[in-house]
């Protein structure tokens, strides 16, 4: 007898030891350098950054919230092991027999109850163990739990496109103001040259003093806007590094200027069929409607019987050395029937999150249909607005060289010069905002159709 509770008492010790879930990794950082070095990037290494574990805060609470959601997947289907209990104890008792009751028996003449019995000892050991054998709202939980975890998956790649997209518009943004850096420097320069050759017709006695200050008033114009730019450019580029989550230390050279890439004007049809197979947040909301429906499902069925299985065993008696092996087992059915009616209310809520959820669905996907709209509209705009700033452009160069021969020949004053300076400044400025909002709408269209990922390939 002593050996068999010894025995129960070890499998009561090793079934009691809770399981500990090792932490997440943490994420490695390495101590800041003192002399960063220069990082040349291309689109697809900006968002390779941005969307690693150690890049956009936004990217490791999608990555944390799909953890969440299996912890809680696993919970549920929990409902489905056995629950296993044990214990192990031993009690020294006394007991009034006439608070219990026994005085009001008849025992024949010459018999009486005590009214107190004890002090006496009580040990016991003992295991158990319940199982629910059949509960059909159960099941739709679990699968409910499952639709959940699809869902927060698909958000995490929602998430991912999002990062994406941010990071592509940083780097435009930062494009942007390069180009209009060198746009800057190349007005400065060419104000400069006009300076030189207004004094060198002043020297030469063909010129005049007021024609000479307005080609400086001209330059330190030029000047103001390169200083501008100057800002604008290192602005953009704490901007790019912030969307990648790296030092704002850093030195960041970017891969290329910006480039207009002539392309066939996608098919709206195709373009909203793409989206509604590729776009991220379209599948968690269909995985979350789906999950709505599980659930309303489950609620309803919590009205069938369920079926539960249970048992014990262990050892009782008066110590460890005097206990003898008991058991109990049986199978039981629940059937409810009344519960004040929250059953019912949990229901009606459950709908009603059901057709939030479906109404959700609807209206996301008419916003695609929006947003692939108004991106190929700005895409078709944007495209000739590149085509007509490049003639512009062209021909501002041409006025200009022009006008400097014709001043150069004593045929007109500087003020042609100084106007078609301007307008050349305005022309590039154009083709830059064109070509920009040429890129910018590109990265709208894939963003609109979910396939932002393969475009910054």
């Amino acid at each position: 007898m002593k050996k068999t509770a010894f025995i129960l008492f070890c499998s009561i010790l090793t079934m009691s030891g809770a399981a500990q879930t090792a932490p997440p990794p943490s994420r490695r950082s390495s101590p800041p350098d003192s002399t960063p070095q220069l990082l040349r990037l291309s689109l697809k290494h900006a968002v390779e950054i941005a969307t690693s574990p150690d890049g956009s805060v936004r990217v490791l609470f999608a990555l944390e919230a799909l953890r969440q959601a299996k912890s809680r997947s696993a919970q549920s289907f929990s409902a489905f092991l056995p629950n296993i209990e044990s214990s192990i104890g031993q009690r020294n008792m006394d007991v009034n027999l006439a608070a219990e009751g026994f005085s009001s028996i008849k025992l024949p003449a010459g018999f009486a109850f005590p009214t107190l019995v004890g002090p006496f000892n009580v040990f016991d050991a003992r295991a158990s163990v319940t199982q629910s054998l059949f509960a059909f709202s159960d099941i739709l939980r679990y699968q409910a739990s499952k639709a959940t975890v699809r869902a927060v998956e698909a958000d995490r790649a929602a998430t991912n496109d999002d990062v994406s997209t941010q990071v592509a518009r940083a780097y435009l943004a930062a494009q942007r103001a390069d180009a209009a850096l060198v746009a800057a420097d190349a007005d400065v320069a060419l104000a400069e040259q006009l300076l030189k050759e207004a004094q060198d017709e002043k020297n030469a006695g063909s010129g005049t003093g007021i024609e000479v200050t307005r080609a400086r008033v001209q330059l330190l114009n030029q000047k103001q806007l390169q200083l501008v730019a100057r800002n604008d450019r290192h602005r953009t580029h704490l901007q790019l590094l912030r969307a990648m989550n790296v030092p704002l230390d850093v030195p960041v050279e970017l891969e290329g200027p910006l480039r207009y890439q002539a392309e066939a004007a996608p098919v709206f049809e195709e373009a909203h069929k793409t989206a509604l197979e590729h776009r991220s947040d379209y599948k968690a909301q269909l995985h979350r409607e789906e999950t709505a429906r599980l659930t309303t499902n489950s609620v309803k069925f919590e009205r069938l019987p369920s079926v539960d299985g249970f048992a014990d065993y262990g050892t009782i008696g008066s110590s460890i050395d005097h206990a003898f092996p008991t058991r109990t087992y049986g199978i039981e059915v629940r059937v409810p029937i009344f519960d004040g009616g929250r059953r019912d209310e949990r229901r009606v809520e459950s709908q009603s999150q059901l057709r939030q959820t479906a109404a959700t669905t609807r209206d996301l996907r008419q916003q695609i249909d929006l947003d692939i709209r108004l991106a190929m509209d700005s895409l078709e705009s944007a495209g000739e607005q590149v085509k007509v700033s490049e003639e512009a452009l062209g021909l501002a160069e041409s006025e200009l060289a022009q006008a400097r021969r014709r001043y150069a020949a004593g045929i007109s004053n500087s003020i042609e010069v100084t106007d078609a300076q301007t307008r050349l400044t305005r022309a590039r400025d154009n083709q830059i905002a064109a070509l920009y909002a040429y890129n910018l709408a590109r990265v709208d269209l894939a963003q609109a159709t979910g396939t932002i990922r393969q475009f910054v390939q």
